[in-house]
This record gives C-alpha cells, structure tokens and sequence, in this order.
C-alpha cells in the first residue's frame, strides 16, 4: 500500500507514476526514486525522521511540510498526514 497521496510537481508526479524521468535532473534520479520509495513505506513520523538524506520539519510559509535534501540547492517537501504523504514538492531551495 503507498502512503503517498498527492504529488504537486508535475514532473515528479510523472516519474512517480509512470516511471519518466526525462523532465528531472539525470544525476538525481536513483536518489529520488530511493526517496519516493522511503516516503511510500512510513507510517508515523518516527519513520519519518529515521529517513536521514538530511529531513527536517521546516517553519515560516512552509510550517507544517517536511524537506529532503536532494542536492546542494534542491529538496522534495511534503506534508505527512494521518499516515499518508500530502504535496510532495521538487524545490530549489535557494
């Protein structure tokens, strides 16, 4: 069963769905697989945080979304609600 629910970046959306990874960076794409994997399989927050790639809760405009560091300026954030995974975002956070 996948816990993510809805993702807000189009090409992101797409690689998750249909695999096409050709709208995101070529050097990114095992580690973002391996993170949409990891965000499929949580449950609580716990396994949230015992994620590592650098998550963190973030504050100001974006309280309430977590973030995962993808490279030096890019990050996934999402929202994590009553187990599922909300607004999963591909940002640069610079």
């Amino acid at each position: 069963m996948y816990v993510i629910a809805t993702i807000s970046h189009k090409n992101l959306r797409l690689y998750y769905e249909e695999g096409n990874g050709a709208r995101l960076p070529h050097e990114q794409l095992k580690k973002i697989a391996r993170m949409l994997s990891a965000l499929d399989a949580v449950s609580s927050e716990d396994d949230i945080k015992a994620l590592g790639f650098g998550i963190h809760k973030l504050t100001g405009n974006l309280d309430g979304f977590w973030s995962i560091k993808v490279s030096a300026n890019y990050r996934i954030i999402f929202r994590f609600e009553e187990g599922d995974i909300f607004d999963v975002d591909y940002i640069d956070y610079h």
